[in-house]
């Protein structure tokens, strides 16, 4: 599943933290994948997230009466000076700049964003979703996304473009100070690495390995949120931290203060994570160190969330069986792709205490699932097979995953040292491990899950 984000799209779940000791941080949302499991994904220790107040679209003859004023525009030149500063990065040319009402802007957003994650692609996701148990199955992504960014929209750098979206007809203080630090920082990034070509970070390429877009994300992410810390320690004036505490008493987010959990962690995930990994090679190496890792950008959530463990800790590639002819005529195979230990964690956290569910995706070394659909009944199946680093992790895994499964289906009906089953109104549920892998199969029935049981090799051969 593959939601492609825009660079610089904010969702403001309005997460001040201290820096030091008297610094304040805001979150951001942008850049990549939204990820339900196959998406780039992919998601809060902070970065910069400002949100536009929801108001009519304006006509198209309001473009040309958008105007920022002298003042606005030389504090932006300013702001992209003292970045380059402190980033250490140097443009190699002028970032143009368009400059949109809220409403305006929040229209480019969507039509942006959501020309590119159809109908079918959201119905999709939210299949999938609701098998791993973070959402109902019918759950409407679409239009949840859609009532999310008109709620959330700011500003971003747009990377197909090469521009940035500045909003006009506010005030520019410290929201739309910082948010402009935030956003050109991407620029900047953009211009010395070339996100799409270099870095491989587009549709085609997220949609193909989602772990790898997800940890890109992260990266990106989390140096823009570094530098926005940075930028408010050295250049925030009195005004902007009075602004910004302004715009903290009165920020209200109802879309995403209603999101599922799961999806209020993972908008969070490229911000909180990221500038954790990002953080800890400034920390041994300054900027430098981060610009390395464009040149070798990690592979997978498990290396941003164990940044110790990049860039030797490369994940395992499985073979993923044909299984569209298993189940005949009737049924397709709507998904595939990895899970990763970050959507691993979130499916046990959504049924076990998040110290457990941690623990219990730590050690992931690789995985892949598939996910099937019968349209005239209106039911689905999932496949997942995961390795482990070790055989304590894959224990831990599969003490876990019991508790889920106990949590989530009911009593078991089989339950062995290596296998258990559940059978109950949420349908057959197998569990399996052997060696360092652990298999899970979820169909409507016994008899459609043990179809795919046989059709498959398990353990599974490495690539």
């Amino acid at each position: 599943m593959g939601l492609k984000q825009i660079l610089g799209v904010f969702i403001l779940i309005a997460t001040f933290a201290l820096v030091g000791a008297a610094c304040i941080t805001l979150t951001p949302f942008p850049t990549a994948t939204v990820r339900p499991p196959t998406s780039p994904p992919p998601s809060p220790t902070p970065a910069s997230m400002l949100t536009a107040q929801p108001q009519d679209t304006p006509h198209a003859t309001e473009v040309m009466k958008c105007e920022l004023d002298a003042e606005a525009i030389a504090q932006m030149d300013e702001i992209e000076g003292q970045v380059r500063i402190l980033r250490g990065l140097q443009q190699t040319h002028q970032v143009d700049r368009e400059f949109l009402t809220q409403g305006q802007l929040r229209q480019r957003v969507m039509d942006d964003f959501l020309a590119d994650f159809t109908q079918e692609e959201a119905f999709v996701d939210a299949r999938v979703l609701g098998l791993l148990g973070l959402i109902e199955r019918d759950f409407d992504l679409w239009n949840f996304y859609a009532d999310l960014f008109t709620e959330q929209v700011a500003g971003f750098y747009d990377d197909e473009d090469e521009g940035m979206a500045v909003i006009c007809g506010v005030d520019f203080g410290g929201p739309e100070r910082i948010t402009f630090a935030h956003e050109y920082t991407h620029a900047l990034q953009d211009q010395t690495y070339d996100l799409e070509d270099g870095l491989g970070y587009d549709d085609e390429l997220c949609e193909a390995d989602s772990e790898r877009c997800a940890a890109i994300q992260a990266l990106i992410e989390g140096d823009a949120t570094l530098l926005e810390e940075q930028w408010l320690r050295t250049y925030a004036t009195e005004e902007d931290w009075a602004d910004l505490m302004e715009f903290y008493t009165s920020f209200e987010s109802p879309v995403f203060d209603s999101a599922p959990q799961f999806l209020r962690q993972d908008l969070l995930f490229p911000y909180m994570a990221g500038l954790d990994f990002v953080k800890t090679l400034y920390l041994e190496g300054g900027w430098a160190a981060v610009d390395a890792v464009y040149l070798n950008p990690p592979l997978s959530t498990e290396q941003i969330l164990h940044p110790g463990r990049y860039p030797a800790d490369t994940p395992i590639w499985l073979e993923v069986p044909d299984l569209s002819a298993t189940l005949g005529d009737e049924w397709r195979e709507i998904d595939r792709g990895v899970l990763g230990e970050w959507y691993t964690q979130l499916a046990l956290n959504e049924f076990l205490p998040k110290a457990v569910s941690v623990d219990a995706a730590e050690g992931w070394g690789g995985d892949y699932y598939l996910a099937f659909y019968n349209e005239g009944k209106d039911i689905d199946a999932f496949v997942l097979v995961s390795q482990w680093d070790t055989m304590h992790d894959v224990h831990e895994f599969d003490a876990a995953f019991r508790d889920y499964g106990d949590a989530r289906f009911g009593a078991r009906e089989i339950s062995s040292s290596y296998k258990a089953s559940w059978h109950g109104e949420d349908g057959y549920v197998l569990f399996e491990r052997l060696s360092n892998q652990a298999l899970w199969i979820l169909a409507p029935n016994a008899e459609i899950g043990q179809a795919l049981r046989q059709a498959m090799s398990f353990p599974a051969p490495q690539q």
